[in-house]
């Protein structure tokens, strides 16, 4: 069972929620957001376990090379290009599909991997963790992304989603059974969470809204939800103290008040989602 959690931008709280509700639901936590894990700032698991994430590239033989340029032609991504005679290789836009060493019939073209990020795997108290870290000037997420799953067990896992709607978010919708957005009482709040719904419906899957620094008024968002017939899981406060506390990176389910709010949202989120 996969639970993705995800935003229609940065800022709402969702690793906030992620790391809380992973510990409240005791599941396992899986950071995907691979551009910026900070997951891990606040669980501290005990990383016991790291390996690169390896892509293909293509190396072209001079010897062989006659510089057709069929291969730069059949490259979607641009990671080719004819510059007199010679061929030039951009290798961070190349995608690894291997349609430039299918089309030469020059026997040119072979593939090498490099590195472009980490997966690191540990454990914080009885739940296992997960991250993947992308290198820096690394432009493509997905491998990355992908590599997590291939390293997760098929238990109970939480996935922080990267925020947005982009492909890094699609990637990771891909493998969840059931999604939780979180998202805050403003415009720009609302705005996005429409963006990340409208994505999170193209996989029909259960789905419902966790609000972040709510008012406790009848907000923007409730009347929303309210009006489309969409859950609403939850909130937590618009608080100094979580606020100080977060900026000390320490947990929230460790204070007495707040593991009663994520008890409660864990409960909710069970009925909503439709697991046992």
């Amino acid at each position: 069972m996969n639970i993705a959690i995800l935003s229609g931008k940065g800022g709402t709280g969702k690793t906030t929620v992620s790391t809380n509700l992973a510990l409240a639901l005791k599941a396992n936590y899986i950071d995907c957001d691979v551009e910026e894990p900070n997951g891990f700032l606040f669980l501290k698991p005990y990383i016991d376990e790291e390996k690169e994430v390896l892509v293909d590239y293509p190396f072209i033989d001079d010897s062989k090379c006659n510089s057709c340029g069929k291969c730069v032609r059949v490259c979607q991504f641009n990671s080719l290009a004819k510059v007199g005679d010679d061929i030039m290789l951009f290798q961070k836009l190349c995608h690894s599909c291997g349609a430039c060493k299918i089309i030469c019939d020059k026997d040119a073209i072979s593939y090498k991997k490099r590195s472009i990020g980490n997966i690191e795997k540990g454990i914080f108290e009885d739940i296992k963790c997960i991250r993947g870290v992308l290198n820096v000037n690394e432009p493509m997420a997905v491998p990355v992304i992908k590599e997590v799953f291939n390293n997760i067990e098929t238990n109970f896992n939480l996935i922080d989603c990267p925020p947005g709607t982009s492909c890094n978010v699609v990637t990771s919708l891909k493998y969840a059974n059931g999604a939780i957005l979180v998202t805050e009482p403003t415009e720009f709040g609302l705005h996005d969470m429409k963006m990340a719904l409208e994505v999170v419906k193209l996989f029909n899957i259960p789905f419902g809204i966790i609000i972040n620094k709510d008012d406790k008024k009848d907000n923007l968002i409730k009347r929303y939800c309210r009006k489309n017939d969409i859950e609403v899981i939850g909130a937590l406060p618009y608080s100094r103290e979580v606020a100080e506390i977060y900026s000390m990176g320490n947990i929230l389910y460790k204070n007495a008040k707040y593991k009663e709010v994520f008890d409660n949202i864990a409960i909710k989120a069970r009925e909503v989602l439709k697991w046992n």
